[in-house]
C-alpha cells in the first residue's frame, strides 16, 4: 500500500468514526446532572431546590428533545473536589451525562471544569464564587452563570460604603472562593481610597464565631465584611447581633446574603444588609409567576441560585434543540451565539471566558415596618449592567480574552 493510499484509508476510517460518534449523540437521550450541596451548609440555597428548578426547565421544553426524553440525575459533592470529580467522571464516562449544572463550590467547580474539558462535555456553574473559573482556569467547556466573587465584592463594597472610602476587616471562609473574594475586596477597597485593616479565616461549618467577631471588633474597622454563606453566615449574623456590633458603630456586612437567609433570620436581624442577585420574585409579573410555580412544585420560594439553575438549563436545552444534536461542540456554539432570554434575563451573552454578562441587582433587606407581606423581603436599590458588575475583560487572566 502506498503512503497516499494509506493516508486516504486513515481519513476514511476517521470520517467513519466521526460519523458513528455523531450518530451516537443523536441516538441517545439528552441527559443533564445537578451536582451540588444536597444536605449541608448550602443545601437550603441550592440543594434539592436546584433539582426542582431544572425539572421546571425540562418541563418548559416539553420533556423531550430530538425525539427522546430529557433525563435528569443529581448528586451531592459534599464540598470535596475529589468526590465531585469521581461523580463527574462516572456521569460523563458511563452514564451518558452531557452537561453538569449548579455546583456552588469553587473547589469542586474548578476540578469538574477540568474534567469537562478533557471529556468534551459541559459545566455550567450557577453559583461558585472563585473568578478563577472564568479567569486563569477558564475553559471553552465551562461557564459562570450567576454571581461570582469579583461582582459580589464590587457591588457590595460600593453599595455598603455608599461610594465613599472607609475601613474594612474580614471574616473569610477558609476555602478557594473565600480567598478569591477577599483578594478582590482588598484591591477594590484600596483602589477607592479605603483601608483594608485585616482579616481572619474560619473553617466551613463553624458553629461559634465569638473569637472571630472579637478580633473584628478590636480591629476598629467601620465595616466587618463576612465572606461565607449558608448556615455559617446565619450563625455569624445571629452572633454579631448578640455581640452588639451595630451598637458600637461598626456595620456587619455579609457578602453572600440571599432571600433564603433573610426569610430564616427575619428582617429584624437583617435590615439594611446588602444582597447581590439577578433574580427576585417581586421584580416583574414573570418572576412572580415563576415563584408561584416553583413554590407549588417545591413548597418554598425560589432562591437566586435556584432560579439561575432554571435559566442555565433552559438555555442549554434550547441550544440543543437549535443545534439539532447534543454534540458538545455544536451546542457550545449555539449557546454562545444566541442571547439568553428567559423570565428574568434579556439579551445577555456569554463572553469568551464563559462569563454570562447579565444584568444584576444591588439590593438591601427591608426594615420590618416597610414590609407589605411575608415575602416582601428586600428593596431592589439599583440594576447594574453586566459590563459594570463583572470583571473587565482587560483585567481577566483568561487566555481566551487575550487573543
Amino acid at each position: 500500500m502506498t503512503r497516499t493510499t494509506a493516508t486516504l484509508a486513515s481519513l476514511a476510517l476517521l470520517a467513519a468514526a466521526m460519523g458513528i460518534s455523531a450518530a451516537s449523540a443523536q441516538d441517545r437521550p439528552v441527559k443533564i446532572g445537578i451536582l451540588n450541596d444536597q444536605a449541608s451548609v448550602y443545601s437550603a440555597i441550592t440543594g434539592p431546590g436546584s433539582v426542582a428548578a431544572a425539572r421546571l426547565a425540562i418541563e418548559d421544553m416539553g420533556g423531550t428533545l430530538l425525539g427522546k426524553p430529557i433525563e435528569l440525575v443529581s448528586a451531592d459533592h459534599g464540598h470535596k473536589p475529589d468526590v465531585g470529580s469521581v461523580i463527574a467522571r462516572r456521569w460523563f464516562d458511563t452514564e451518558g451525562v452531557d452537561a453538569i449544572f449548579d455546583i456552588y463550590s469553587s473547589g469542586v467547580a474548578l476540578a469538574v471544569q477540568g474534567i469537562a474539558e478533557q471529556k468534551n462535555k459541559l459545566l455550567i456553574v450557577s453559583m461558585a464564587s472563585s473568578r478563577d473559573i472564568s479567569g486563569k482556569s477558564c475553559s471553552p467547556n465551562g461557564m459562570q452563570w450567576a454571581n461570582d466573587g469579583y461582582e459580589v465584592a464590587n457591588l457590595t463594597i460600593k453599595g455598603a460604603s455608599d461610594g465613599k472610602p472607609t475601613s474594612w476587616f474580614f471574616l473569610t471562609v477558609d476555602y478557594t472562593a473565600g480567598h478569591s473574594i477577599e483578594r478582590d475586596s482588598q484591591k477594590l477597597i484600596e483602589k477607592d481610597g479605603g483601608k483594608f485593616v485585616g482579616s481572619v479565616r474560619f473553617p466551613l461549618n463553624t458553629p461559634d464565631f465569638s473569637s472571630f467577631l472579637l478580633q473584628a471588633q478590636n480591629s476598629g474597622a467601620k465595616n466587618i465584611g463576612f465572606i461565607g454563606g449558608g448556615a455559617d453566615m446565619t450563625n455569624a449574623i445571629k452572633q454579631a447581633a448578640e455581640f452588639g456590633i451595630d451598637r458600637t458603630g461598626q456595620r456587619f456586612v455579609p457578602f453572600s446574603l440571599t432571600t433564603v437567609d433573610i426569610d430564616a433570620l427575619g428582617n429584624d436581624a437583617t435590615q439594611g444588609m446588602p444582597l447581590v442577585l439577578s433574580y427576585y420574585w417581586d421584580a416583574s409579573d414573570q418572576t412572580k409567576a415563576f415563584a408561584e410555580r416553583f413554590k407549588k412544585a417545591f413548597g418554598k420560594m425560589p432562591s437566586d441560585p435556584q432560579a439561575n439553575v432554571y435559566s442555565a438549563v433552559l438555555h442549554y436545552l434550547k441550544s440543543v434543540k437549535a443545534a439539532g444534536t447534543s454534540d458538545t461542540t455544536a451546542v457550545l456554539a449555539k449557546m454562545k451565539e444566541t442571547p439568553v432570554e428567559d423570565l428574568f434575563t434579556s439579551g445577555a451573552r456569554i463572553r469568551e471566558d464563559g462569563r454570562l454578562m447579565r444584568d444584576v441587582y444591588y439590593a438591601e433587606a427591608k426594615k420590618p415596618g416597610a414590609k407589605s407581606g411575608p415575602t416582601d423581603l428586600i428593596t431592589l436599590v439599583k440594576k447594574v449592567p453586566g459590563t459594570e458588575a463583572f470583571i473587565p475583560a482587560s483585567e481577566s487572566e483568561c487566555k481566551a480574552l487575550k487573543k
